[in-house]
């Protein structure tokens, strides 16, 4: 019996020994992977400050357990990876600062986390840098014209928020062409981005209507507008959207495209963040919703401060919020989002609501509100009761 019991002690040190070896961060105390396949993580990195003393200052980056709403806001910034090319949608003006719809959701995002539209680090993406920009973790939320579909869902490790813009892809033609209808374009060149939802949608919509397309794909919409100017693409396919933006700054002037009547695909285009964060992507979202929800209650930046000096309608105190009363007593709604209570306030006041948002940015390319309008007014967009 004391031989088993001394055998069965040695037995119990072993294993404990090796169990101890496992999920021993490197010697750099960097990424770790939790057993099983879990969650990759990455400790906060510590420098040392320059000067007497040797004071050290830490880098926050997203650690275990920790969600990236945590990170964006001890870090007071957030990294938001857009473009500064497609009028409309995001631009750099001529003082260098980035304007247009998409860089607006980025200041709205950042206004709803940390209370200041401006806390915005704009992170130039060219389109094959996109999801792998997300993924790394160089930037905080992808806000660029990206449609959302199945396989970026399931294949990019991206989660895609409430879509901003609902967009589908369409034919440009120079207004000379003589084509009415992309079913008037048979055996012709057609040139699209490469590395877009738009190179495979164009080559299906040629097989369903019978046609002879080459499909050419540049790496960068600019090549795209040369060739087209030198006569190399009889058409021009991309989201309408972007069609619109092109044919407002070309060259040769507007009049010298047109747009084909025709729309062939659904492209929603929505923000995203990268999976496994599900605290983050409430946050982002609901950020997204409040532009939504404001236009429905009519609150705009420009009235908000009224509305809530004046209003008694709960469903808009709770919103904003402010206090209202309840059969316990006063009190102001915090749905647990962990973002600040007053979160839509601060999107409203800064930024605006989604209806400013289009007025201030799209409606001056000729963009029409149609499916991007509320849902009451025969539009797509509809934001959950927020309670």
């Amino acid at each position: 019996m004391k031989r088993w019991i001394a055998l069965l002690a040695v037995f119990v040190l072993v294993l404990a020994a090796c169990t101890g070896d496992d999920d021993t961060a490197g010697d750099d105390g960097g990424a770790t992977t939790t057993a099983g396949g879990g969650t990759e993580t990455t400790a906060a990195t510590e420098t040392t400050a320059p000067g007497d003393g040797g004071e050290s200052t830490t880098t926050v980056a997203q650690v275990a357990d920790e969600s990236l709403i945590e990170t964006v806001t001890a870090n007071g910034v957030l990294k938001c990876g857009t473009r500064d090319a497609l009028p409309g949608f995001a631009v750099l003006d001529e003082s260098g600062e980035h304007v247009g719809f998409d860089s607006d959701f980025c200041r709205v995002i950042a206004a709803a986390v940390l209370g200041d539209a401006e806390a915005v680090e704009h992170i130039d993406l060219e389109t094959a840098d996109r999801f792998t920009a997300l993924q790394s973790g160089q930037i905080d939320v992808l806000v660029r014209n990206t449609t959302w579909t199945a396989s970026r869902d399931g294949g990019e490790g991206a989660t895609f928020m409430q879509p901003n813009f609902y967009d589908g892809q369409g034919m440009m033609v120079s207004a000379d062409s003589g084509f009415a209808s992309v079913s008037d374009m048979d055996g012709v060149i057609v040139c699209v981005a490469k590395g877009t939802t738009t190179e495979g949608n164009a080559a299906a919509e040629a097989t369903r209507l019978g046609l002879n397309w080459e499909v050419r794909a540049f790496d960068d919409p600019n090549l795209i507008q040369e060739a087209f100017l030198a006569g190399q693409c009889d058409g021009w396919s991309s989201d309408v959207s972007q069609l619109v933006a092109v044919r407002s700054v070309y060259p040769d002037g507007p009049d010298a495209l047109t747009i084909l009547p025709e729309v062939f695909s659904k492209e929603p285009l929505a923000p995203a963040v990268r999976d496994g964060d599900t605290a983050w992507a409430q946050a982002v979202n609901w950020a997204i919703l409040a532009t939504i929800q404001a236009e429905e209650f009519g609150i705009t930046s420009a009235n908000v401060d009224d509305v809530l000096a004046s209003s008694e309608d709960i469903n808009i105190l709770r919103f904003l919020g402010a206090e209202f009363e309840t059969d316990s007593g006063t009190t102001v709604l915090d749905p647990g989002l962990g973002l600040p209570t007053d979160f839509a306030y601060q999107i409203v006041k800064q930024v605006g609501n989604y209806g400013e948002i289009f007025e201030r940015h799209l409606a001056p390319l000729g963009l029409e509100r149609g499916v991007n309008a509320l849902w009451f007014d025969g539009g797509l967009l509809y934001a959950p009761p927020y309670r």
